[in-house]
């Protein structure tokens, strides 16, 4: 008994170890932000307050990076041609004078079929080098970047005439380095408000559920008929309460506080947390990992809630508000990545990533999938520079798409992702860390050492040295161990 007791212990203590090496770059980080927090000589609402407005401004085009990721083609360095999609985009709606929330759906109106070409172009491409997608992107984004700057500084008023002394240089050839989108697209997005978004998904949901309605009575009769109208009619009285004063001044603003958000969303995760497992008591029985998964989530639902009660932590939530509007659509992405690599399309994808050759036996189209999961990503990169843009307030025109590869990358692979796996939970974790870093790292460095240029060539440094860490890791693990066979001939 006692010796079962040793084995065991020994197992789970191998175990133990074995998590935290594989999980080492998301330690590392974890333990320099730590430092970085508790040296910078600012309050913790500042380091929050900057961290969640990265978050929102920088997440999208993170998760943007983990479809091409499953589909083999490692890590996306080629969604910089996205960003200059939406780049292209945002320039046109503002030299036609469209502005707010309108300016941003026509822009991604503009970039969307943009990117989708360039996706597909790029995805040709990739399926001429498989095996060397990374550093294929890397090359690719140099050539689609003097690509652009053609377009920028000598197409647009050299070939295509515009008449706006405002964005162009003097002489009305080439876009000026900077343009400001004060009064145009600055924060398009983030100001919507809640009420508005909130409808907007209600119609939408109201809509589906009617077409499926009919779709299911014409093809399968009743079935799940009645469960469908109740939908309906639960989408139209949630519509109705909308209507309700002290429901629509609430949901009227376009800000929700950090202790609102916090609140809301424990009490959501709780409540289907309860409704999945009432489901499985009744429906599927006899499963109780699935059981103790959905209790666990309530436990930490409660955890998280409680922690509000403790008076700095308390202080902090109240002093942040959150754009509603850009969270949800973080939210919506990573349901759209749950989403579609549940479909017979994102199996295919997992399949050609996991072996091209178990694919083709298959009898899945590889090139066709790759291509697919390359489009998808690129228009998802362009929406994340819109989403970037719009928050930040200033357009570079000539650098805001430069670093987008390499910043969303580092911070992909700081979450725990690598070249052959990533998910949602490793791309948002990844950005916590990466930009808690890029926050403290300066203010730490000008505190400690008098220098917050020291800060900043350190955080540049872990920026390039975690992606050639990933890429190095990567090389090694692919090349081919000798057989017994092979080591006996030598």
């Amino acid at each position: 008994m006692k010796n079962n007791f040793i084995s065991y212990s020994k197992k789970q203590l191998g175990n133990g170890l074995k998590n935290i090496y594989s999980n080492k770059v998301v330690l590392m980080f974890l333990i320099l932000c730590i430092i970085g927090i508790a040296t910078t000589g600012k309050p913790l609402s500042f380091t929050v307050s900057e961290v969640l407005t990265r978050f929102g401004r920088n997440t999208f085009l993170v998760l943007a990076l983990i479809i091409p990721v499953l589909a083999g083609l490692g890590l996306n360095f080629g969604i910089v041609v996205g960003a200059m999609a939406a780049q292209i985009s945002i320039f046109f709606v503002i030299y036609w004078g469209f502005t707010g929330i309108t300016g941003l759906i026509l822009c991604v109106l503009i970039c969307t079929p943009i990117a989708i070409l360039f996706g597909f172009l790029v995805g040709c491409l990739y399926n001429k080098t498989k095996g060397a997608e990374m550093i294929t992107g890397m090359v690719l984004a140099y050539f689609a970047d003097g690509l652009y700057q053609l377009f920028f500084l000598f197409i647009l008023g050299g070939i295509i005439p515009i008449n706006d002394t405002t964005l162009m240089i003097s002489g009305g050839i080439g876009v000026k380095n900077t343009i400001d989108l004060t009064g145009n697209l600055k924060y398009s997005l983030d100001t919507v408000s809640m009420l508005l978004l909130f409808r907007i998904l209600l119609i939408l949901y109201f809509v589906f559920s009617v077409a499926n309605v009919f779709l299911r009575r014409k093809k399968q009769g009743n079935t799940e008929y009645k469960i469908l109208l109740s939908k309906i009619i639960g989408t139209i009285l949630l519509l109705i309460l909308t209507f309700i004063p002290a429901i629509r001044d609430f949901l009227g603003t376009d800000r929700l506080l950090l202790l609102d958000a916090i609140t809301i969303g424990c009490v959501l995760a709780s409540l289907f947390a309860v409704i999945k497992i009432c489901v499985i008591k009744l429906i599927q029985k006899h499963k109780d990992i699935e059981i103790n998964r959905y209790i666990a989530m309530i436990i930490v639902a409660i955890i998280v809630y409680a922690l509000t009660y403790i008076p700095v932590v308390y202080d902090i939530t109240l002093s942040i508000s959150l754009p509603v509007c850009t969270y949800a659509a973080i939210i919506l992405i990573c349901g759209f990545n749950r989403w579609i690599l549940s479909t017979r399309l994102g199996q295919n994808m997992r399949t050609v990533g996991q072996s091209r050759t178990v694919a083709n036996s298959a009898g899945i189209n590889v090139n066709k999938t790759r291509i697919i999961a390359m489009c998808i990503s690129t228009v998802l990169a362009s929406w994340g520079q819109l989403i970037y843009l719009q928050n930040l307030g200033t357009f570079s025109t000539y650098g805001a798409h430069s670093m987008v590869g390499q910043y969303a990358i580092a911070a992909l692979l700081v979450g725990g992702a690598s070249v052959q796996m990533a998910n949602n939970k490793q791309a948002i974790l990844g950005v916590i860390l990466f930009h808690t870093l890029f926050v403290v790292a300066p203010l730490s460095a000008s505190n400690l050492f008098g220098s917050s240029l020291i800060g900043e060539y350190f955080r540049v440094f872990i920026c390039y040295g975690v992606i050639a860490l990933a890429l190095a890791m990567h090389a090694w693990k692919t090349i081919k161990k000798p057989t017994k066979q092979q080591k006996e001939t030598k």
